[in-house]
């Protein structure tokens, strides 16, 4: 059977794949449409796992919110390259498979792969992830999500370097203010990384742990000091370091002369509106390949 140009288009608009493959596939099938996106979805799982041993730490972190603002979905999809995280059909999976998450009570990684596909329902997200290694040649990865509900309060988000890293907030408050405040204070998060809303929510453990610490490497510094003057010194450091890792005490970044809470006190009567936050930041704790795009592209010429 003659391979036409058209039913060479029509697979490709199907499928997402390289115009020769498709070519080559409808070949195989004897012009058959359906067998060969069988057959280029088995080359897909395959191309997918030759792909998964390879590092995935760039990527993009997408959040939607819920048009009342009372749910809010994050996630974090990676790519081996920071090119194809620009791609534009790259940012278009990783926002569609945050609107899925909005949309759906899960908990794993593996559920949400379950879920029908928000632009063809006959696929899952994991078949048009499979599709994705195929066509853009790296291994992909969802590697985690973030889904947020609340009943009283607001949800707002920021995002910094085009989704390199995203925050949400939750502020409980009513009036003109909140979405610009709720902004305010999600790039704070961003950009400062908070551990906690308050020192209240730091559990004593911690705490303790923490002192431990801090006085082991004070009797390193100088044993001989009196023993009140050490635990001076230890709850100085502790008492700067809640002051580091709690949203409320850390200095605000639009105005140094500010803590947190003084500035949500002046906009909105209280700092107690803050109920939660969240953050991802994209690949963080993940191992980067350490190789420059010249050696990438050597490597691949030699291939």
């Amino acid at each position: 059977m003659a391979i036409t140009a058209k039913m060479v288009k029509e697979l490709r608009d199907r499928t997402g794949s390289g115009m020769m493959d498709c070519k080559n596939v409808l070949k195989e099938t004897n012009g058959d449409i359906e067998k060969a996106i069988e057959v280029l979805r088995e080359k897909g799982l395959a191309t997918a796992a030759k792909k998964a041993g390879r590092i995935a730490a760039e990527g993009l972190v997408k959040e939607v919110l819920s048009p009342d603002g009372k749910v809010a979905a994050m996630v974090e999809v990676n790519s081996e390259t920071d090119f194809v995280a620009k791609n534009e059909t790259f940012i278009n999976f990783t926002e569609n498979v945050a609107k899925i998450v909005l949309d759906n009570e899960i908990d794993t990684v593996d559920e949400l792969k379950e879920l029908p596909w928000i632009e063809d329902s006959s696929k899952t997200v994991n078949d048009v992830l499979i599709e994705m290694i195929s066509t853009i040649g790296e291994n992909l990865s969802i590697r985690r999500f973030e889904r947020l509900t609340t009943d009283t309060g607001t949800f707002v988000a920021y995002t910094h370097g085009a989704g390199k890293i995203v925050a949400i907030v939750e502020v409980d408050a009513e009036g003109d203010k909140v979405e610009q405040v709720g902004k305010d204070i999600a790039m704070q998060i961003a950009a400062v990384n908070p551990e906690f809303i308050s020192r209240d929510d730091v559990s004593e453990e911690k705490k303790e742990s923490e002192k431990a610490i801090l006085m082991a490497q004070a009797l390193n510094e100088d044993s001989k000091k009196p023993e009140h003057i050490i635990e001076q010194i230890v709850n100085g450091r502790l008492n700067k370091q809640l002051k580091e890792i709690c949203l409320l005490e850390q200095e605000y970044i639009k105005d140094g002369d500010l803590t947190v809470k003084q500035y949500l006190t002046n906009e909105l009567g209280s700092a107690d509106v803050i109920k939660s936050m969240a953050r991802f930041e994209t690949g963080e704790g993940l191992e980067k390949r350490e190789e420059d795009f010249a050696d990438e592209v050597a490597k691949q010429m030699q291939g």
